[in-house]
């Protein structure tokens, strides 16, 4: 099993590459199916207004600033960093290294935690949702202040998860955002009914609490080394701040285009801004089991492989994983747009949720899915780059992706109208999003392959395109049976479509011939067995 029998420095094989894979899908389904459940739970006590427009706005600046001091910025850089270290057999550096980074971000999410606080309710007026009622910045601000105590947390929590990642230890990193989940859900079942929206913000810390818990037995094997000794400098140090310095703009580039969101749908109807982040939630719970899952296990080895050099087993590891991303991503894709709609009525029509509701969040969720194939391409050509210790290319893309997102966004939300009550401007931010992030992923493409001498190219896109006939053909049949079910309750709908979707897309891939149709079922399946 990788979580146990790798050791320090040594990449993976090929079969425990699928196991480390498989471990992370199944924790990604589950946070996935935590993350539904919490959206059904909040939904039905708070409905999409503007309790919860206010929640999601003062969750912004806390989630940017643990982005921005230890979220992927800092793994991307330190892994390769770490990495190097235990793969030339210098495991005091590494170690030493480990303790330095884990001290220092702490100590600045600290710091940058508590002047926010003091500043929360300015950045809320004049930055954040400028054109909002009074009554509703002051609730922002009053929710920015408890959730900025999760800073901190998720700080060090997140380094131990690249601490744990770069050591081949998956199980527990891969739990931790299950945790955040179920702190959440906590806080709207404990909390709420008491506290009201204030009792999900500290359902929030509970999450970060919980997502730094559960990975400290993990860490065991290791906390002597990493046990804090006051070290701020380390040898590495200064590498992993010059690697993280371009991917901090990247990162910061791609909060900057949730917060134009934010600004522009605080303008828009009451509930947009929660429809639109319920429906990304939705799309990013498919994108987690597709892409995050496969480029979380992947990275540590590419890592590896581009320390030694070893060009051609990072090509041939990266093509793999684009083939099968690509497999699912493409059908997730069309169902989604599809299902949209009952998808959303199933999981959120109850409680305080109506149906206006319920069009608004598909109306953005059909938008937002159209991009989920360049979301998980994103994935994981974004981290080939970091493994390559390349964060030049992955954050001039994320700026000239925030620019031309921003461009689309002011054009189309003045285009975008549907004839349903709900489906309004906030439509266009999805699509604007959508299309900013696949021309994101073309340009990495094209970058990267030009860098390492290809991609195996041929291969890739032709078991992409016959993937993307096998679609289109799902599509057709699942919209097909939808209307063929006609006024059924979308339960009904979505029961039998879904099921019926992913037999007929695998029964036209494997006509079509797509490898993956074959490689991907039994890969699991062999796993399953062999568990």
């Amino acid at each position: 099993m990788a979580d146990s029998h790798v050791s320090e420095g040594r990449a993976l094989n090929a079969a425990q590459l699928r196991f480390a894979s498989l471990i992370i899908a199944a924790s990604f389904v589950l946070s996935g199916g935590l993350g539904l459940l919490r959206g059904m739970i909040i939904g039905a006590i708070f409905g999409a207004g503007a309790a919860l427009d206010a929640f999601y706005a003062a969750y912004r600046l806390p989630e940017m600033l643990f982005t921005l001091v230890a979220g992927g910025a800092l793994g991307s850089a330190f892994i390769p960093v770490f990495s190097r270290y235990l793969t030339q057999g210098n495991s005091e550096d590494a170690w030493r290294l480990a303790r330095a980074t884990l001290t220092s971000v702490t100590l600045i999410a600290l710091l940058l935690s508590f002047v926010a606080a003091l500043i929360a309710f300015p950045i809320v007026d004049r930055l954040l949702t400028p054109q909002a009622s009074l009554p509703q910045k002051q609730l922002t601000a009053e929710l920015m202040q408890i959730m900025l105590l999760t800073v901190a947390i998720f700080s060090a929590s997140g380094l131990i998860m690249a601490i744990l990642n770069a050591n081949q230890r998956f199980l527990a990193p891969a739990l931790a955002p299950s945790m955040n989940n179920v702190g959440l859900i906590g806080g709207a079942l404990l909390f709420a009914p008491q506290m009201g929206v204030h009792g999900l913000a500290w359902g929030a810390v509970l999450g970060a609490v919980l997502h730094l818990v559960i990975q400290l037995p993990a860490l065991r094997p290791f906390a002597a080394r990493l046990r804090p000794d006051g070290t701020l400098i380390a040898n590495g140090l200064g590498e992993i701040v010059r690697l993280m310095l371009p991917r901090l703009i990247g990162m910061a580039a791609v909060q900057l285009n949730f917060v134009v969101n934010i600004i522009l749908a605080s303008a828009m109807s009451e509930g947009s801004l929660a429809a639109l982040s319920l429906a990304f939630t939705l799309m990013f719970v498919v994108l987690g089991v597709v892409g995050q899952s496969a480029g979380t296990a992947i990275f540590p080895t590419l890592s590896l492989y581009g320390a030694r050099g070893d060009l051609e087993s990072f090509r041939r590891t990266l093509s793999g994983a684009l083939r099968g991303v690509l497999f699912i991503a493409l059908p997730a894709t069309g169902g989604l747009i599809v299902l949209a709609q009952p998808l959303v009525s199933v999981l959120f029509e109850r409680g305080a949720w109506s149906r206006t509701d319920t069009v608004a969040t598909a109306w953005a969720l059909g938008f937002f899915a159209a991009g989920l194939a360049a979301f998980a391409l994103q994935e994981l050509l974004a981290r080939a780059f970091y493994a390559l210790r390349n964060t030049v290319a992955p954050v001039a893309v994320a700026v000239g992706g925030l620019i031309l997102n921003v461009a689309l966004s002011l054009l189309l939300i003045q285009v975008v109208r549907g004839t349903e009550a709900g489906q309004g401007a906030h439509g266009g931010l999805a699509l604007a999003n959508a299309l900013a992030t696949t021309v994101e992923s073309v340009v990495l493409w094209l970058w990267l392959r030009r860098k390492i001498g290809g991609l195996d190219d041929q291969t890739v896109l032709s078991a992409a395109g016959r993937a993307l006939l096998a679609t289109l053909g799902m599509s057709a049949g699942v919209w097909t049976a939808s209307q063929l079910l006609g006024q059924t309750a979308p339960l009904i709908v979505v029961a039998v479509c879904v099921p019926f979707g992913v037999l007929f897309y695998e029964v036209l891939a494997l006509l079509l011939g797509v490898p993956e149709a074959r490689s991907v079922p039994l890969s699991i399946l062999g796993r399953f067995k062999r568990g």
